[in-house]
């Protein structure tokens, strides 16, 4: 089938099985290696992108249900103005480590601030509660979104 969608800003066209998962695409097919392959069923945010400028889980979401629509992964993430800010603050309170899980964490938290959802710390916490991270204990990711979002952590 064919799939026409808009990532990170530019037009993709690709012929694709009805089947194939949107992370496969944006891995195989594109190049974008920003979203990873952890846990194959919505648990972990390892694969998050933002579809429509909403947080989905790559790995669970069919191809074919982006088309016409406006994906963005990290790579596109990076070029937007505004991402030194997200940047910064995860590096000023050490809330990455290993990095593997850090592009779904900065495209939920972008999402999140963009919509204004974060307005406290227990919002904070309950919007990053669909990323997992296995080496930082959460300490530092909560005080860097939280100093982004303007709440007291």
């Amino acid at each position: 089938m064919r799939l026409e969608l808009l990532v990170n800003g530019s037009p993709v066209v690709r012929e694709i099985e009805p089947q194939e998962l949107l992370l496969d695409v944006l891995r195989d097919r594109l190049g974008l290696t920003g979203a990873k392959r952890s846990c194959d069923v919505q648990a972990c945010g390892a694969c998050t992108v933002l579809v429509d400028e909403r947080p989905v889980s790559s790995c669970c979401f069919l191809a074919a249900d982006a088309e016409g629509r406006q994906v963005l992964t990290v790579e596109g993430l990076a070029e937007r103005p505004g991402f030194d800010r997200l940047e910064d603050a995860f590096t000023r309170h050490a809330a990455l480590q290993c990095g593997f899980c850090t592009p779904g964490m900065l495209l939920t938290v972008a999402a999140l601030l963009e919509t204004g959802e974060l307005t406290s710390l227990e919002e904070v916490k309950h919007g990053l509660a669909g990323n997992l991270c296995r080496c930082t204990g959460y300490r530092g990711i909560v005080e860097a979104v939280s100093e982004l979002a303007g709440v007291t952590a």
